[in-house]
Order: structure tokens, then C-alpha cells, then sequence
């Protein structure tokens, strides 16, 4: 695999697609390679939104963290954080509160290389390299435990990332672990790619061609999403299409047809 200017010649890359920076490619970033921008190519082959899907997940994001920052939250863990892109958990948060603290997790060489890049010189934001399956490693984490205080609301983030944890208890185990070690007050926002809706070849598809890439996803339907929020209380609009999400305005993207984003999101508050 040829170099690239933006990552160093001793960055371990792994010779196959990687889900983070296919994310990053279908968002017009350029930290990508040509094996990801292939397979990229591919799944648009089979959803040709897949594009705009991407799109509206970040811009849940974006209205998630205005939305915890003025509810006071000042400490945010985002999972599964991806490659950097205009519109980082950390501006978002840090614009209105310059003291909000984050910790990114990515188990991608590639995002956290850049991650630290783009993080020098900011002492309230860090990432650290893991996967969302060892969460008890990222809460007792050294950078975790320097930013946030365990008896302090949290803020914790989980976008488009428990579709590959593709076993249902699993996947319902980690988040329920990080449940169980917020302080109440805190928030767990996640995104889900959903069934429900879309046509059921299509799906299937799309479910073969990430297995092929050995990045197989479970795309789940809306009972089993809003099963991770046991022991939450979901905030109003609740469980909805992400555009529907307190959209900022009627020109939001999807914002007409919100089925069509294929993408349920939703923030819980812990008692």
C-alpha cells in the first residue's frame, strides 16, 4: 500500500477496508485509501444514499452535542469517534463551553494518528486507541480518568458503532457497562443504520458486502435499538429517525421523508 502524506511510514495499516475510513471517504474527507475507497464504491453500488446517510448521522451529532452542552453537560466520551472531520465533538462542545473536556475512542490506527494531530495543544480533549468491546478498559483508562470525573454527569456517544457488534447480548452487555458507571444525570446518545423500511434485498446486500470487507454488521430494528436504553430515560422526541432529532430547520436533509435516512437515533438521561 502506497504512503500518504498524512499518515507516517510506521502507522501499522492493516491491508483490508476499514469501516472509519470508508466513513470518512462517503464524507468527502481524504484520509482513505484506495482498498477503502473500493469498497466505498461498492456499497454505493447497492445504496447509492449510503452518502447522504453519513451526512445526516453527522449532523445528529452535531445537534446532539449543542443540545448536552446547554443541559449543562461539560464532559463528553465519544465511542467509536472515527477519522477527524470539520465538526469534532470538541469544537462543537468547547465553541459554547471552552472548558468542556472529551475523550475520543477509535481502535483505527489512522483516526487516532490524526486525532492527536488535530488535539495538540488542546489539554481538555484526548483520544485513546480501543474498541468499544473493551469498554471496561477505556473507563479506567489513564487519558479517561484524567478528563473525566466519574461522579459528574457524562456525556457518552455511541454513533453508528454497535451495528458491529453484531451479537445482540453482547452488544447490549458493553452498553449497559457504561450505564451502570455514569453518574445520574448523564446522557448516552446513539445512531443505529435500521431495517425497518428499507427493502429487504437491498439489506441483505448491504449486511454480505460488509461480512466480505470482515467488518460484518447486525442492522437492527427499532425494538432491539431502543433495548440500549434500558435503564434511561429517553429525552423528548425520543427513539426517531435521526433527521426528526431536533432538526434546526425544515431544509435539514431527509427532513421531509425521515424513513429514507435509514438511521434511528436518541439520547437517554440516566436517573
Amino acid at each position: 500500500m502506497s504512503s500518504n502524506k498524512w499518515t507516517p511510514e510506521d502507522l501499522p495499516i492493516e491491508n483490508k477496508p476499514s469501516a472509519s475510513r470508508i466513513y470518512d471517504y462517503l464524507l468527502g474527507g481524504y484520509h482513505n485509501f484506495e482498498v477503502d475507497r473500493m469498497a466505498a464504491r461498492k456499497i454505493t453500488e447497492v445504496m447509492p444514499e449510503m452518502p447522504l446517510y453519513m451526512r445526516a448521522n453527522r449532523a445528529f451529532l452535531r445537534r446532539v452535542v449543542r443540545y448536552l452542552v446547554k443541559q449543562g453537560v461539560e464532559q463528553f466520551l465519544d465511542i467509536g469517534s472515527g477519522i477527524p472531520t470539520v465538526g469534532n465533538v470538541h469544537e462543537i462542545a468547547q465553541e459554547a463551553n471552552p472548558s468542556a473536556r472529551v475523550v475520543y475512542v477509535d481502535r483505527e490506527p489512522v483516526a487516532v494518528h490524526q486525532s492527536k494531530a488535530l488535539l495538540q495543544g488542546n489539554p481538555n480533549a484526548t483520544i485513546i486507541q480501543a474498541d468499544l468491546r473493551q469498554v471496561e478498559d477505556i473507563l479506567d483508562h489513564p487519558e479517561a480518568r484524567r478528563l473525566l470525573d466519574p461522579s459528574k454527569p457524562t456525556a457518552v456517544l455511541i454513533l453508528s458503532v454497535l451495528l458491529f457488534i453484531t451479537d445482540d447480548e453482547e452488544a447490549y452487555r458493553l452498553v449497559h457497562v457504561v450505564r451502570d458507571t455514569l453518574a445520574p444525570g448523564s446522557y448516552l446518545a446513539i445512531s443505529h443504520p435500521t431495517e425497518d423500511n428499507l427493502p429487504r434485498e437491498q439489506a441483505d446486500q448491504t449486511v454480505k458486502l460488509y461480512a466480505a470487507m470482515r467488518a460484518p454488521v447486525n442492522i437492527r430494528p427499532y425494538a432491539q435499538i431502543e433495548r440500549f436504553f434500558d435503564g434511561f430515560e429517553l429525552v423528548e422526541p425520543g427513539l426517531v429517525y435521526a433527521p426528526l432529532w431536533r432538526p434546526e430547520s425544515t431544509d435539514d436533509l431527509f427532513y421531509e421523508q425521515p424513513e429514507l435516512s435509514a438511521y434511528y437515533g436518541g439520547v437517554g438521561r440516566k436517573p
